[in-house]
């Protein structure tokens, strides 16, 4: 049996190796259209590759999957973060989990995942064959496969790993096989807010924010980083995951609503702010910052109050109390664009979940062509889910293809 696989990154090469030790006499060629292979690999995580996290603060997967939970739920029964775990300390490679539950190599970089998968695809006898671009897939009893305008195969299966395409157009030639393409829009950004002051305040880490989308119900919380552009970290990068799509919509011009305390409860705020007025009534009102906020946030605080910096906190009135209690917890800013995130492109879209077998990967249109990663209808809220969707999806791919000839 020959299988072609279509694409050189963490899904390809994944599914590649564990098809050819689950089955070793399948000829496995991997088709990669850049020069080099496993590149967006070797940038994840700041090039340190976040491969998978420990999952536990996920109760369910649909809050680490805005998309592809309720397929993942029914795949991680064959591989899971505790499966990619040992998978990849058994070949080698020590991993170390972090207090935000983000699982790395030990060594913090990330070519030796590139290594790895290269090392193992070559013992195993897996052809690699870079600068080839699929221009063209025809199915009959065979599949024709046809790259670069003028070179033609022909595989007895094929399976798309060629990750998250920018454009619905990169997809055309599987929509021309009847599978329904969901519309690929950016996930994981930046938010961009021209022209605010917050912006002076680059650097700053409010480690326990709440941000939503105003008008919505979107909401995430965890540490908010204000950068020269705007605002990045983690909680910004759920919320763009969550709201990929309304977002798109929107044209990438919107309200957030920030609590940098993660507390919306005015009251609770209110008494917490006059136990500091009771407290430190002779102590100004700069020098002490409440819940442990910078002082740098703080100050911006207050300057968005109009509140001067030498006022003392007794001499505060109601309002300039209520302006404090409303700025943290529900400061607005409008967003005008998105960045990149470290210069990975991270799309949700795709091809719909509706054309796939759920155990198998398997088209339903098209028998023997499979589906495995960013391809499919899946994103997470961050890398190391990401790359856990693309390692699941792939050995479910993989043990289907071969159960035929294990059968046998």
């Amino acid at each position: 049996m020959t299988i072609a696989i279509i694409g050189g990154g963490a899904a390809g090469f994944f599914l590649a190796i564990n098809l050819k030790r689950l089955a070793p006499n399948i000829d496995v060629t991997i088709f990669e259209k850049s020069a080099k292979v496993l590149t967006k690999v070797a940038i994840s995580g700041g090039g340190r590759c976040n491969l998978t996290n420990s999952f536990a603060e996920i109760k369910k997967l649909n809050q680490a999957y805005p998309r592809g939970d309720k397929l993942l739920k029914r795949a991680f029964r064959l591989f899971d973060h505790r499966d990619t775990y040992k998978w990849f300390e058994d070949a080698g490679v020590p991993l170390v989990t972090q207090d935000d539950q983000c699982v790395f190599p030990y060594s913090q970089d990330s070519n030796q995942i590139v290594v790895t998968f290269i090392k193992l695809a070559r013992e195993l006898g897996i052809s690699v064959k870079t600068l080839h671009r699929l221009t063209s897939i025809t199915s009959g009893e065979r599949y024709t496969l046809t790259f670069n305008a003028d070179t033609r195969c022909t595989f007895d299966a094929v399976a798309i790993t060629t990750g998250g395409s920018p454009k619905a157009e990169g997809l055309s030639y599987l929509e021309a096989l009847g599978h329904k393409i969901i519309l690929p829009v950016p996930s994981l950004f930046t938010f961009n807010i021209p022209s605010d002051s917050i912006r002076e305040l680059m650097g700053v880490v409010a480690e326990n924010a709440m941000v939503s989308l105003e008008g919505t119900n979107l909401k995430a919380s965890g540490a908010l980083l204000i950068t020269h552009w705007g605002m990045s970290g983690p909680v910004i990068l759920k919320l763009s995951s969550y709201g990929a799509r309304l977002i798109n919509e929107k044209q990438y011009r919107f309200n957030i609503l920030v609590s940098w305390i993660n507390e919306v409860n005015c009251d609770k705020i209110a008494e917490y702010i006059n136990s500091i007025v009771r407290e430190n009534p002779q102590k100004k009102v700069a020098n002490v910052c409440p819940y442990n906020i910078t002082s740098r946030l703080w100050l911006h605080i207050l300057k968005k109050a109009e509140i001067p910096t030498d006022r003392k906190w007794v001499d505060l009135g109601k309002r300039a109390i209520n302006k404090i209690i409303n700025l943290l917890s529900n400061d607005q800013y409008t967003v005008h664009g998105k960045g990149s995130f470290k210069d990975e492109f991270v799309t949700c879209g795709g091809v719909s979940l509706e054309c796939i077998e759920f155990n198998t990967m398997e088209s339903k249109n098209c028998p023997n062509l499979y589906f495995a990663g960013e391809i499919l209808d899946i994103d997470a809220i961050t890398g190391g889910f990401n790359l856990q969707a693309a390692w699941t999806t792939a050995y479910v791919a993989a043990v289907a293809i071969s159960q035929p000839l294990i059968n046998k």
